[in-house]
């Protein structure tokens, strides 16, 4: 059984039998996996006390070839971000944040999703509260054109026409982002994205923060919905959004 030794990122975490911890962990080298802490809630020798949501350390893991489910052996902590854990609003946005990394990243290598997600957390802590939803959403939709499902904001997502920066264009999340003025009569719905909303949706994918122009909290929201119709489209399968709802709404009641 090989021996698998990586960064890791805590991104769910649930209690096992009576002394145990079941994990999913975003690793550098090996995507998600899923993995069994044996005796986490009992001894603190192997993984120490701080290896909860969000921590971020060094694992070792005993991987079996045809399972889905492998043995974490230890867990060095580097980061535990416990200050993610006292504010509401920053739990909820990161907790979306890993719900809908877990749905995207499976069993293959993927360190540049990896260190977004790093680096986002990190900012999650530190960010203005007004700034959270905005970050979030940005963060996303820049994972989402790393993993294979950019939209399109400039060309059409039909016929792959150029669409003028300076107007409002429909976007249409079912065909992938914008369509032009011809395509959009085909394809009814979607919500029209003024030009400074096409501004902003461009510079978070193409990870360009110092390029985005602030915006306010309805602006951001407006950006959280449209980013749910696209992920309710694009997502491998069609399982809800449970925590995401829970962010959108704003609390837990």
């Amino acid at each position: 059984m090989p021996l698998l030794q990586t960064d890791a990122l805590v991104l769910h975490v649930a209690d096992y039998l009576e002394s145990s911890r079941l994990l999913r962990l975003l690793t550098r080298e090996a995507g998600v996996q899923s993995v069994v802490a044996r005796g986490a809630r009992s001894s603190k020798k192997r993984f120490g006390s701080a290896v909860d949501l969000f921590a971020e350390g060094q694992a070792q893991i005993q991987t079996k070839q045809g399972r889905d489910l492998h043995s974490l052996n230890s867990f060095d902590v580097t980061r535990a971000r416990t200050g993610l854990a006292t504010d509401l609003a920053r739990f909820t946005a990161a907790s979306a944040l890993s719900e809908v990394v877990l749905r995207l990243v499976h069993e293959e290598s993927a360190p540049t999703v990896y260190d977004l997600v790093v680096r986002g957390l990190d900012q999650l802590v530190v960010v203005p509260p007004e700034r959270i939803v905005a970050d979030t959403v940005g963060l996303l939709w820049r994972i989402l054109a790393e993993v294979g499902f950019r939209p399109t904001v400039d060309r059409c997502a039909e016929c792959q026409a150029d669409v003028p920066v300076a107007l409002p264009a429909r976007f249409v999340a079912a065909a992938g982002g914008t369509l032009c003025a011809s395509c959009v009569r085909l394809a009814p719905g979607g919500r029209l994205l003024p030009s400074e909303a096409r501004d902003t949706l461009r510079s978070w994918i193409e990870g360009d923060p110092d390029q985005t122009a602030p915006i306010d909290d309805s602006a951001a929201r407006a950006h959280q919905r449209l980013l749910r119709e696209f992920l309710t489209v694009h997502l491998p399968d069609a399982r809800e959004l449970k925590v995401w709802k829970v962010w959108q709404h704003g609390g837990w009641s």
